[in-house]
């Protein structure tokens, strides 16, 4: 290319880029970017962005008045447009950088800025100091600000989550493009004493290209830092970058080679080995596969063990533990279990409720077409016995190294499998993963049958753990509807009494108008308490009933009249026109149980007395019995506690108590902010003093809750 194609060429290139980014930078102050609200990376964004701009407008300067000022001005530029864009992406990645468990992460900041002091002071010192040395040191510096680009983009996208990198990709793509073309460029610099002006000129046009597609990520990221989730605990990842420089610095070599040996040829053959070092570095960088078996190579030649256990073990908690119902928790095993060998995925497979077969419970990854297995057959058999992971293919070529193991005909003969590694708790199995082929193609060896096999039982402690905990909330849901059972079979068996005495009466008063009367009143009574037991046991919960004003007078006084259908006499020392708050139907069935329990105690020549009163701003309700009494170790520790009663077994037939009644009164009485006293002495009878919140009324107004006096 002559001078004067790449005079023109520079220029078109760099007034194109200081256009397309001075259009991105207006559209950003446009869409809200300068708005204290944007955000810090928002900010930092646009600096950047403006920067470029700066940078190309002083490019098209030099270009066309060549000279020191314009030279240093574009150089000063490209300075500012470097530093910009290391401050948006250490913004992006500034929450997870004092968090993170590596050193290298939290010196990148410190890294950046003194390669932009560097580069700095490399911008001067040639100028001030006549020395080729600082000359090439200079271009050292320069070099190192594209490397570090490159590093901060890989931070950044290696360690977002998957499912934000798609909105990343864009950025990242955009910028790798623009820092790995200068890493090319300067790289030839190094190696030359001189850039390539060839290279050079079209250097703004790499940024044009690469202007669309940071205006694409700007659209999707309006909020940087609320689409950007980006880790809080940042791992450190060089790998890519390691290898990506040395390639480029190979193919710069290779390109120098070829150029001074191609004769004519060789600048056209220079740019073809170029940009396919550069096709093969995408696909190195995009490839998971590729990436897979660098890594293998990497760990094979290099390493004295191919796994980092410390960092294998925390990524696969850390998967294990990010479940947030028991739904998830099987696919988050199979990933982690593939992740630990590169794979695409599997599916996992649980023993079922009954024990005869395993189902597939969750894949990530489509591997088999069945979807269970018997657990007599020799496939289950073997592993459960000998708790080895199942190499497919070994299994298959070398059937003799799995004695007595038949592979099921569903499993697909072409590879589909990788592994089969069953879940062992103790030495039981509760299941097993079929994991498919890992990208890299890699051997099942010793170090990733440990890996695998300590890994899966640490999986199937979870997920027994996972199984108990919802046997355990099976139970109690279980629990709450036997002891919802039992308060209905108590109420049942008052009803069953209340009948069994209507009848024995019956047989002598059957002819009597006004025990007919009763009776029908009696029948109907229980019919309604049996529809609302129904309603009970079908919602699951209490009986249905507000919170409302209840008048206790009227109470007591039904409660006096039913003890008198029975032929007992309950005497109401004092009663005062009183009202509480709670449901009407309960609260007489809790002071009727306490009433009938005073009967039960006490021979019919006894006495049991019923009191209402006002006491210092509460309603107390005092039943009492001069009946057999309770001892203290019973009001202690039995009292108030389901199935535990005085009772016994009556002469109608009628099972004793089963301190239902009990425990279900006390229970309400505190769900309405009261209590229940109790002062009984064996021989000498009981006193019962419900403690019930004082409901107030004033005159011509509803029931209103007010402060008690």
């Amino acid at each position: 290319m002559s001078d004067a194609d790449g005079f023109q060429l520079a220029l078109l290139g760099f007034g194109a880029a200081a256009l397309a980014y001075g259009a991105l930078a207006v559209r950003l102050m446009l869409s809200g970017y300068l708005r204290p609200q944007a955000g810090a990376p928002a900010s930092w964004f646009l600096a950047a962005v403006g920067f470029s701009a700066v940078w190309g407008v002083a490019g098209t300067a030099a270009v066309w008045a060549p000279g020191a000022v314009g030279e240093v001005s574009a150089a000063a530029a490209d300075l500012l447009r470097y530093a910009a864009w290391f401050g948006f992406l250490l913004a992006l990645l500034k929450p997870g950088l004092h968090e993170s468990p590596g050193g290298e992460v939290r010196r990148l900041p410190s890294v950046a800025w003194a390669a932009c002091g560097l580069a700095a002071a490399a911008l001067v010192l040639p100028r001030l100091i006549d020395d080729e040395r600082v000359a090439r040191a200079g271009l050292f510096a320069w070099l190192a600000l594209p490397v570090l680009g490159l590093l901060l983009v890989e931070q950044l996208y290696r360690n977002l989550a998957r499912d934000g990198r798609w909105g990343a990709k864009p950025l990242c793509l955009g910028l790798a493009l623009v820092f790995a073309y200068d890493v090319y460029i300067h790289s030839q610099a190094v190696l030359f004493g001189s850039f390539d002006l060839d290279a050079f000129s079209i250097r703004a046009g790499i940024h044009v290209l690469a202007v669309p597609l940071l205006f694409l990520a700007a659209r999707r990221m309006s909020d940087w830092q609320a689409r950007l989730q980006v880790s809080h605990r940042l791992a450190f990842y060089s790998a890519t970058l390691l290898l990506g420089g040395a390639y480029l610095l190979f193919v710069s070599g290779i390109g120098y080679y070829v150029r001074f040996f191609g004769g004519s040829w060789g600048r056209a053959l220079q740019l073809a080995v170029l940009f396919g070092a550069l096709l093969v570095l995408a696909v190195l960088l995009m490839s998971q596969t590729a990436r897979a078996k660098v890594r293998v190579f990497i760990n094979k030649n290099f390493f004295a063990y191919r796994f980092d256990y410390r960092e294998e073990w925390l990524r696969f908690t850390n998967t294990l533990s990010a479940a947030v119902s028991p739904q998830e928790m099987g696919a988050l095993v199979i990933r982690g279990l593939a992740d630990m060998v590169e794979s695409p995925g599997g599916s996992l497979w649980m023993r079922s409720a009954d024990g005869s077969r395993f189902v597939e419970t969750a894949r990530t990854h489509r591997v088999v077409p069945a979807d269970q297995e018997a657990a007599d057959s020799a496939f289950v058999r073997f592993m459960a016995a000998e708790g080895w992971i199942v190499d497919l293919d070994e299994a298959r070529q070398h059937p003799q190294r799995y004695p007595g193991m038949t592979l099921p005909a569903w499993l697909p003969p072409g590879g589909a499998v990788w592994a089969a590694v069953p879940l062992m708790v103790g030495e039981e199995m509760t299941g097993f993963a079929l994991i498919a082929p890992p990208h890299a193609g890699a051997a099942l060896d010793w170090e990733v049958r440990d890996l695998l096999k300590t890994a899966s039982r640490q999986a199937a402690a979870f997920l027994a753990q996972l199984h108990a905990a919802e046997a355990l909330l099976e139970a109690r849901k279980f629990e709450a509807f036997n002891r919802m059972s039992a308060f209905v079979v108590h109420d049942l068996k008052n009803i069953v009494t209340q009948l069994s005495l209507m009848m024995k009466n019956a047989k002598r008063l059957h002819d009597n108008p006004e025990f007919q009367q009763d009776m029908l009143a009696t029948v109907e009574s229980s019919l309604d308490k049996m529809r609302q037991l129904m309603l009970q046991l079908r919602a699951g919960q209490a009986a249905p009933g507000g919170t409302a004003g209840v008048e206790l007078a009227p109470i007591a006084k039904r409660l006096v009249d039913a003890a008198a259908q029975r032929g007992r006499t309950l005497e109401l020392e004092r009663v005062e026109p009183v009202n509480t708050r709670g449901d009407a139907a309960r609260i007489e069935r809790v002071l009727g149980h306490v009433v009938q329990n005073a009967f039960d105690a006490t021979p019919d020549s006894g006495r049991v007395w019923l009191s209402v009163a006002r006491v210092s701003g509460q309603v107390h309700v005092v039943v009492g019995d001069t009946g057999l009494g309770m001892t203290r170790d019973f009001i202690e520790n039995r009292l108030f506690k389901p199935f535990a009663s005085t009772k016994t077994a009556t002469s109608a037939g009628v099972s004793g108590g089963m301190g239902i009644g009990s425990f279900e009164s006390f229970q309400y009485v505190r769900e309405l902010g009261g209590q229940i006293l109790v002062d009984s002495e064996p021989g000498r009878g009981t006193v019962f003093t419900l403690v019930l919140p004082l409901l107030q009324t004033t005159t011509g107004s509803d029931l209103q809750m007010t402060a008690p006096a």
